[in-house]
């Protein structure tokens, strides 16, 4: 089983390059299953309809999210119809959308979890304590988490804590490819950032002008989704016998 996880997808330079290059790389690394991060698809902040369809057209299997999910309104009420769109499961409880979905693929159960982290983002719930009430009635044969988080010793110190409970735990948020991708001990796939597939000459995304500025100044200003050429950052972890055997990075200009 080969699944491929790929990182926050921002704007239309994002979903240019995606639809360039995805069927060629699930071709060419006999994918059988696919999970994206969306959150930034729709003009750098949230996912609307039509964008979540471009998604389903290209047969991504499951989409991920993690803060702006429901930035774009719409996403509030389109989401309690589909059974692959996530929001973090440790967001209020009251919010529409489910946080984890149980698929089955090639004759494996396999389970993909949102979650958020809590240091410098906005308010969640534990993830620990989401995670282990999650656990406590899985039965999936393949457990992947999506750990939209901010610091690097959260996302870190998270892996390590669920290393050998779950089968994967990747790392979104920051739209930087991290380079400590591995098994840790007890057999979790763990990266602290899977990176961004979206525009290169940018800041995380963004136009570089207006970041700057607000960092020059301190005065609010709105960020603007750079139209630059864009790569395809991700993740392919291998699977054998449900355990997982390799993760590997790939970028794709």
């Amino acid at each position: 089983m080969n699944i491929l996880i790929i990182g926050d997808i921002y704007s239309k330079s994002g979903r240019d390059v995606l639809k360039k290059h995805l069927n060629n790389i699930v071709a060419k690394n006999n994918i059988d299953f696919v999970v994206a991060n969306a959150e930034n698809i729709s003009h750098g902040k949230g996912i609307n309809k039509n964008h979540y369809n471009f998604l389903k057209q290209l047969k991504v299997d499951v989409i991920t999210s993690g803060n702006h999910i429901f930035k774009v309104k719409e996403t509030q009420e389109f989401i309690i119809e589909t059974n692959d769109l996530l929001r973090p499961l440790n967001m209020y409880e009251s919010l529409p959308g489910k946080g984890t979905v149980l698929f089955e693929k090639n004759g494996f159960k396999i389970r993909i979890t949102n979650l958020l982290g809590t240091t410098f983002m906005d308010h969640a719930n534990s993830p620990f304590e989401v995670l282990d009430k999650l656990l406590e009635n899985d039965n999936s044969d393949i457990h992947i988490v999506d750990f939209h988080a901010e610091a690097s010793a959260e996302k870190i110190a998270f892996a390590w804590n669920y290393d050998g409970k779950i089968s994967a735990l990747v790392g979104t948020h920051t739209h930087v490819q991290t380079a400590d991708e591995r098994i840790l001990p007890k057999g979790t796939a763990f990266i602290t950032d899977i990176g961004m597939t979206g525009p290169i000459n940018s800041i995380i995304g963004a136009n570089p002008d207006e970041v700057i500025y607000k960092e020059k100044t301190g005065l609010p200003t709105k960020f603007i989704p750079s139209e630059n050429a864009g790569k395809l950052q991700a993740v392919i972890i291998r699977f054998e016998n449900k355990k997982a055997k390799s993760i590997e990075r790939i970028q794709v200009i």
